[in-house]
């Protein structure tokens, strides 16, 4: 990420996204309760021709042929067979029977130009014949391989040891032409009595070249059906565009206002509780103080009597304990006492500070740390449960920002619980940092957690209004559209970085008030 890029051009960089996303102005005025049966249409036809009727016409040819190449290949295990016999029966001598069933084999040709053949290997392999690689008869082949840097015949020898019979896909030469590579199936079978593997293949381009041919002329009479299709739907939508657009508008607009309502509604009304659970907490809390304070001072008023009297009775204990280690126990408690009090009396004035109505003043001056770690106090026992491996890291003597500190702890907040929620186990961590970017006037505030990220089409949509992937939980998908406002009522940038099963990360970057302000490392000047 290069900072200087979003240089006090935050609502620019905005209105651009804006209008990437935004769709054309005529789908716009499209009326969606009759697009969507004429699309659903069109689609579904598509669909049946494309992806149903021609890939099973495809695979039916394939399997067509992969049969073909398998009963032609048993004819010629047969014609083997037939010469094979002839020797057993002692007609011809072996030399003789496989001398004239190569000649015999070599000169068959089939297919609809007559290239195809048949080939012969033993079981080392060497080539035994071949029609058209001449170089390869005689040789050993069995570290041969295709472009891919397959051992083809290697793999037909392992296919008949293993099955007798079976099918090899490679790349090889087209048919006559060496300089032509490709995707070839063959279906190859050993004759046992001589120990060969004798088979014949097609190649997939045919396969590929006549689906072609069906695929044109399916598109040609589809587009013509199409194109009828769609000038009378055209007709039926134009005539009730206007009004759907209108109604659909209407409709949005007052889903949105009702929606935003609601959500306020909501926030206001955990403002109240808040407020007074804030209050209600706030009495016992101080009597808390005050009797805590009256305890530790009662209580060392206490000690030199106590310990006067236990010097001359050092064996006397109390509760069933030595005097000496009650005394030390009752010391670390009243201090615990005190510091615990004290803690709830923090929590109860940043609940109120943050509850509490106020004015949008965005011309406060705002220590951000200060606001990064009152949102780390309010959602302490959030996080808490949440993960044992918590940890912020402040960068001293940052400048101040323009701006409602309120406003910007309820985004740090709701950052910090989704943080929270994103994790799976509490071994997983949030980390939370503040820095300037070096050579720029930009505070970053970063929210990362270690859970198990956002899928990529899921992170363009995060700040949507109303995208949630936590619906069935009862997620309005507010939160972070509402953070972005706030976010760029601040002049600053919010941004989301995720690599999916890695974590999400989320930088606020919020310009300085002091514009002159220069960060180094040994800090600020």
């Amino acid at each position: 990420m290069i900072i200087e890029n979003y240089m006090y051009i935050p609502k620019k960089i905005k209105s651009l996204d804006i209008d990437k996303k935004r769709p054309p102005l005529f789908l716009k005025k499209l009326p969606v309760r009759i697009v969507i049966p004429v699309a659903l249409t069109i689609i579904l036809f598509i669909l049946t021709i494309f992806l149903l009727i021609i890939p099973l016409l495809e695979k039916n040819m394939m399997d067509g042929k992969r049969e073909g190449i398998m009963h032609l290949t048993e004819n010629a295990w047969s014609t083997l067979n037939l010469f094979y016999e002839k020797a057993r029966d002692g007609e011809i001598s072996h030399k003789t029977a496989k001398k004239q069933a190569i000649g015999h084999l070599q000169q068959l040709r089939y297919g609809p130009e007559l290239k195809d053949y048949f080939w012969i290997n033993d079981m080392t392999p060497n080539m035994i014949m071949h029609p058209y690689r001449l170089d390869l008869v005689g040789q050993d082949v069995s570290n041969f391989k295709d472009p891919a840097g397959k051992r083809l015949f290697f793999e037909m020898v392992k296919i008949v040891k293993t099955q007798g019979a079976g099918y090899v896909d490679y790349l090889w030469q087209w048919k006559g032409d060496s300089k032509k590579i490709v995707p070839k199936i063959s279906y190859v079978k050993e004759f046992q009595p001589w120990g060969w593997v004798i088979g014949t293949g097609i190649y997939v381009e045919d396969v590929r070249e006549e689906i072609s041919a069906i695929t044109q002329k399916l598109t040609y009479t589809c587009s013509g059906i199409m194109v009828l299709f769609l000038m009378l739907s055209g007709y039926i939508i134009w005539q009730g565009t206007k009004a759907e657009k209108e109604r659909i508008n209407a409709m949005e607009q007052s889903s949105l206002r009702e929606k935003q309502l609601l959500q306020a509604d909501k926030m206001a009304s955990l403002g109240i509780l808040v407020a007074g659970v804030a209050h209600e907490i706030n009495n016992p809390a101080t009597s808390l103080m005050l009797n805590a304070t009256n305890l530790k001072k009662a209580w060392q008023s206490f000690t030199p009597v106590l310990d006067e009297y236990y010097m001359e009775n050092k064996d006397a204990v109390v509760c069933s304990m030595p005097y000496a280690e009650l005394r030390k126990r009752i010391d670390l408690m009243l201090k615990a006492l005190e510091d615990g009090v004290a803690r709830i009396k923090k929590i109860i004035s940043e609940l109120k500070d943050f509850s509490r109505t106020t004015e949008a003043d965005m011309d406060n001056e705002i220590d951000i740390n200060l606001v990064v770690k009152k949102s780390l106090d309010l959602t302490h026992s959030i996080l808490k449960k949440a993960t044992n491996h918590l940890s912020v890291d402040y960068e001293d003597e940052l400048p101040k920002i323009s701006g409602n500190s309120q406003k910007l702890q309820q985004v740090i907040i709701n950052l910090l619980v989704n943080a929270s929620q994103a994790l799976e186990n509490p071994e997983q961590s949030i980390h939370v940092q503040t820095s300037q970017t070096p050579g720029s006037h930009f505070i970053v505030i970063e929210v990362s957690d270690s859970g198990p990220g956002v899928l990529p089409k899921n992170l363009k949509k995060m700040k949507d209004p109303f995208f949630t992937t936590k619906r069935d939980d009862g997620g309005t998908g507010l939160g972070l559209s509402i953070s972005e406002k706030i976010v760029n009522d601040h002049k600053g940038i919010l941004e989301f970085i995720s690599e999916f099963g890695n974590g999400l990360t989320v930088k606020i970057l919020l310009p300085s008030s002091r514009q002159d302000t220069i960060v180094k490392k040994d800090g600020i000047q």
